[in-house]
């Protein structure tokens, strides 16, 4: 959410940031509603100042013994009541009108984001690993994961397009690869363990800027609760409301749970394999700290988040998203691309977002700084995968393939799958 406030002292400034993002100014309208409802709230405390002026004005011209003038009064307070809950109403929608505006325009990028218009305007910053050779040509994990256990036919049986069912090694390199992200983010990187909700209600959604604009790409139940699409929603949320001792930034909060997206923005895309699922796992990582923290703290998250394709030993790039591809709620973005041998190309498996205090407005989330009693200060919100499990799996699997259709595992994940060093097909 934005700050009117600063809407009203820098209108051009605002503006140009938006045509960053290569929007239309949007101040003017702003700042009308801004001020018919300023206005609104101006007439509805004269009259309130004016119904309890002339209340107390009737008691003294009655014990004056002026009836007339006591009716007269009497009248105009009357007038008064029964004018003001339609200025109240009007005031109402306008405040109303004026968030629904507010709430549906991006955040603002930093300086240092580069503009663009979409993913060819990304800028690649740096890059890691060696990319495999191999003596054969090699596949797309869809067309030989099946033999190992990633079974698209039984996940579509159940329940339809992009679900599949993991079935033995397969399963248990899924688990491993989870269970070995959450123990790197709280052992390596200090992040508190959290087993969250997936359900969440409207005032979670909406304060994590998922809401109103995302709204047909998420589940929502009969009950009117929402599937997360990842986790970041439950984490950050957990603040809100929240006034936060200085002391205790910065928080950071890790958890690794069952996602849930409905992918109504990209039909067509990814409709083979494991890439773009209705329901995925992602080991999440969400930071909230001081304003002036969250620069070094993203690029912490995003380090958090390439120790593990590192650990794994997948080649990857870092990529500064420009104004054109960032997220709605983001202020800055690092994507962090997994290659993959099969598809000849790099793609996305992380992405690290600094959105300054545009969630911490939309869900009042506050600091208060040490030694003032009464002041506060919006928080900071940072979130980012660390890693995407599904998408790691199939990183796993088409970088570590072997000529006779079987995977080796990474050294580092043979603790977790009780010693078994390759996926055989069967």
């Amino acid at each position: 959410m934005h700050d009117i406030r600063t809407i009203r002292d820098n209108p051009e400034t605002f503006d140009s940031a938006l045509a960053r993002r290569g929007l239309e100014p949007q101040s003017a309208a702003i700042l009308a509603l801004d001020e018919e409802q300023r206005a609104l709230t101006t007439e509805l405390q004269a009259m309130q100042s004016r119904r309890n002026e002339a209340s107390k004005a009737i008691g003294a011209a009655m014990g004056k013994g002026d009836k007339d003038a006591a009716e007269a009064l009497k009248a105009e307070v009357g007038q008064i009541k029964q004018d003001m809950p339609k200025v109240e109403d009007k005031q109402r929608e306008t405040a109303e009108r004026l968030k629904d505006t507010l709430a549906v325009i991006p955040n603002l990028p930093f300086d240092d984001v580069p503009e663009g218009a979409d993913e060819k305007d990304n800028v690649e910053l740096a890059h890691w690993g060696e990319q495999p050779t191999f003596a054969f040509e090699p596949q797309e994990h869809a067309d030989f994961a099946p033999a190992l256990g990633m079974d698209f036919e039984t996940g579509a049986k159940l329940s339809g397009a992009r679900f599949t069912f993991l079935r033995g090694g397969m399963a248990r390199l899924h688990r491993a690869l989870g269970q070995f992200m959450i123990d790197r983010q709280t052992q390596d990187y200090g992040y508190s363990e959290c087993n969250p909700p997936v359900l969440v209600r409207d005032e979670a959604m909406y304060g994590t800027d998922k809401l109103p604009k995302f709204a047909e790409d998420s589940f929502r139940t009969t009950d009117d609760r929402w599937l997360i699409p990842t986790s970041e929603v439950s984490l950050t949320a957990s603040v809100m409301g929240e006034i936060i001792d200085e002391d205790a930034l910065p928080i950071r909060l890790t958890a690794l749970t069952q996602c849930f997206r409905s992918e109504a923005g990209s039909a067509g895309r990814d409709t083979r394999g494991f890439i773009r699922q209705h329901q995925f796992e992602k080991c999440e990582l969400v930071s909230i700290v001081k304003p002036e923290d969250s620069a070094a703290e993203h690029e912490r998250m995003t380090e958090a988040a390439e120790s593990i394709l590192q650990a794994l030993n997948l080649p990857y790039r870092k990529m500064l998203l420009c104004t054109g591809d960032m997220g709605f709620g983001a202020r800055k973005t690092y994507d962090l691309e997994v290659w993959l041998p099969g598809q000849g190309a790099y793609r996305e498996i992380s992405s690290c977002s600094n959105t300054g205090d545009f969630q911490a407005r939309r869900m009042n989330a506050r600091y208060r700084p040490e030694g003032e009693k009464k002041g506060t200060r919006f928080v900071h919100t940072l979130n980012g995968s660390g890693l995407a499990v599904g998408r790691t799996l199939v990183a796993i699997i088409e970088n570590y393939q072997q000529a006779d259709g079987s995977v080796l595992i990474p050294d580092i994940l043979h603790p977790y799958m009780g010693g078994v060093t390759r996926l055989e097909p069967q």
